[in-house]
């Protein structure tokens, strides 16, 4: 039986905590009405003893103290809610918990914002790791040593596992069932909660927003160049042309502040205003590429999908409300 460590402290986002549960709960329920013995056997694990960790007054059955535990199979870090400096500050303990569990030999896994606890422990450098497309750019910059897979729903690697944003941790927990329990309990398991168990990629939901959470004043306003003029043909020189830099130094400073180089971002711009247009108009998909620049329709429906995951056709049959009432 795998022995599991779910963390929780007062910045829980608590649908990763239910959802770990009812999974958990009704798969034992199925092995033991297929005559097998249950599988898992989930602890709740804090700094402390607090009924209102979750929100709401409850006693808690299986809680544990972090000093409590010595031994564990897997440890999983849930989502928060907060911004990441004072949440990593205030579970400080809970980090120095999963690194020692880790050391000590058990696995380890994040289900969406958790990867920011498992990659301050140092438990994910020089490995995968995916989280919740809002704090892709945020964890490039924090954590370098870690390969950001912004795309991908689920990372195992060397004990360590990571999930996707938000409601995508559940195909993590549904991974962790399938490899624990097998093919056939994975796929009931699949049925039983209505996730694609060969899901992989989660790009098509990301929105791109611009990256501006930085504070070079140069950049920003090559940015806002791009922002204001993706739809006409600028080139790499004209953007740098707004900034008193090189082009060698712009490109540099410019990866460095957005985690793009500038052609990258143009891209992006020029893709997120065909998504709205896919999402909200009646324009078909050459009238969209035109409007933002691109004049050759195969290589936009290869940017598009390298971006979104998604051919255009696809991506305005999963998001055009037109679209999907007439299918």
């Amino acid at each position: 039986m795998k022995e599991i460590a779910l963390l929780i402290h007062e910045d829980i986002n608590l649908s990763t905590i239910s959802g770990v549960l009812d999974m958990v709960r009704h798969t034992n329920r199925f092995l033991v009405e297929s005559g097998k013995a249950e599988a898992f056997s989930v602890m709740l694990v804090g700094e402390k003893i607090n009924n209102n960790l979750l929100y709401f007054p409850a006693q808690f059955t299986g809680f544990k103290t972090i000093d409590e535990i010595k031994d564990i199979d897997l440890v999983i870090a849930p989502a928060f809610y907060g911004p990441p400096d004072l949440v990593m500050h205030k579970n400080k303990n809970l980090i120095d918990f999963i690194r020692n569990m880790y050391n000590k030999g058990a696995e380890v896994a994040s289900l969406c914002f958790g990867s920011y606890f498992l990659a301050e422990a140092g438990v994910l450098d020089g490995k995968p790791c995916t989280t919740h497309w809002v704090a892709v750019d945020d964890m490039k910059r924090r954590y370098p040593k870690v390969e950001i897979l912004p795309d991908m729903v689920t990372t195992d690697k060397g004990g360590t596992y990571t999930s996707g944003g938000a409601f995508s941790s559940m195909n993590l927990v549904l991974y962790l069932i399938e490899k624990y329990c097998g093919r056939d309990t994975g796929i009931w398991a699949s049925k039983m909660f209505s996730l694609d168990i060969d899901r992989t990629s989660q790009a098509h939901f990301k929105v791109f927003e611009g990256q501006h959470q930085h504070e070079d004043q140069e950049i920003m306003r090559s940015q806002l160049f791009i922002e204001n003029n993706y739809h006409l043909p600028i080139s790499v020189e004209e953007i740098a042309g707004q900034t008193n830099m090189s082009k060698r130094n712009f490109i540099r400073r410019f990866k460095s502040a957005t985690q793009n180089t500038p052609m990258e971002y143009l891209q992006k711009v020029k893709i997120e205003s065909v998504k709205k247009g896919l999402e909200k108009t009646n324009f078909n998909i050459s009238e969209l590429m035109y409007k933002v620049g691109y004049n050759d329709l195969k290589t936009f429906r290869k940017i598009f999908k390298r971006i979104t995951g998604l051919t255009p056709q696809d991506y305005r049959s999963k998001y055009c409300r037109r679209a999907v009432l007439e299918n």
